[in-house]
């Protein structure tokens, strides 16, 4: 009994680690998946769900983006001034330093998540 027990445990867990993961993401969170990093660059890629602002953040460097799936990103800066970018499927852009350091938030405008690679340049001025 103990064993069919655990395996039960098992078995539901399986299954609901990934409906909670799917959960976190339809409730708005952004995904953000460490890739690589060393002393030159740090990689990870992140999801950003439909109308789900980021949070407001700055960046300490600039960085490439690489839109696995791309969309329409509004930048919406901390003095109320505002840009969309739209990110194509397959392509890549270029963030300067001087707009990552304007303290902003990143929200999605399609009904689709927007999924990308960012690699940051720890050492580029």
């Amino acid at each position: 009994m103990n064993i069919s027990l655990t395996r039960a445990a098992v078995v539901l867990a399986m299954v609901l680690t990934p409906l909670s993961m799917l959960t976190s993401q339809q409730a708005g969170q952004a995904q953000r998946i460490p890739q690589f990093e060393n002393e030159d660059v740090k990689v990870w890629k992140t999801t950003v769900m439909p109308n789900a602002p980021l949070a407001m953040h700055t960046h300490d460097h600039p960085r490439v983006i690489v839109a696995l799936s791309g969309g329409t990103m509004k930048v919406v800066n901390e003095d109320g001034t505002s840009e969309a970018h739209q990110w194509d499927t397959g392509k890549a852009y270029w963030l300067s330093l001087e707009e990552g350091k304007r303290r902003h938030n990143d929200a999605n405008q399609g009904d689709k998540p927007i999924e990308v690679m960012v690699v940051e340049l720890k050492n580029a001025k």
